[in-house]
């Protein structure tokens, strides 16, 4: 029987603060009309320089204790030498390091298998772009 591959991109407004933006049921949608039945992967990519993607807890403060953590680990302020945007904006080239632009998830019986609390979040520190694009694309 041959596979099933689908892609969609998915356009966000974030805003001008930083971020956690669960993309959980974005991405069910998304199993929900391509993937029927079948067993395979998604693939979660964000194609930017400044944001990640993140499978944590959300709504119970882990979110912002995410963002919290960051702030500690990449300080925005003037020590970075990528230098353009608002202060502090180079730690945000920094952030994809940390916190990788993709996950690949597994999909069983066309259902996205994640553990009881997780969800799938796009992480953006970056205050200077708002408009931010994720690749959905599911092999089974």
């Amino acid at each position: 029987m041959p596979g099933t591959f689908a892609t969609t991109t998915l356009t966000l407004t974030t805003g001008s603060y930083e971020t956690v933006t669960d993309l959980t049921p974005a991405c069910r949608r998304f199993l929900g009309e391509h993937a029927g039945d079948r067993d395979g992967l998604l693939n979660v990519f964000v194609p930017h320089a400044t944001a990640g993607v993140a499978v944590i807890e959300t709504g119970a403060g882990s979110d912002d204790d995410l963002l919290a953590a960051l702030h500690m680990l990449l300080p925005a302020d003037d020590r970075w030498q990528h230098r353009h945007g608002s202060p502090g904006h180079g730690r945000d080239h920094v952030l994809p390091a940390l916190v990788p632009p993709h996950a690949t998830l597994p999909v069983i019986s066309g259902r996205l298998e994640l553990g009881t609390w997780q969800s799938v979040c796009l992480v953006d520190t970056n205050k200077d772009n708002a408009n931010r694009q994720v690749r959905l694309t599911f092999l089974g």
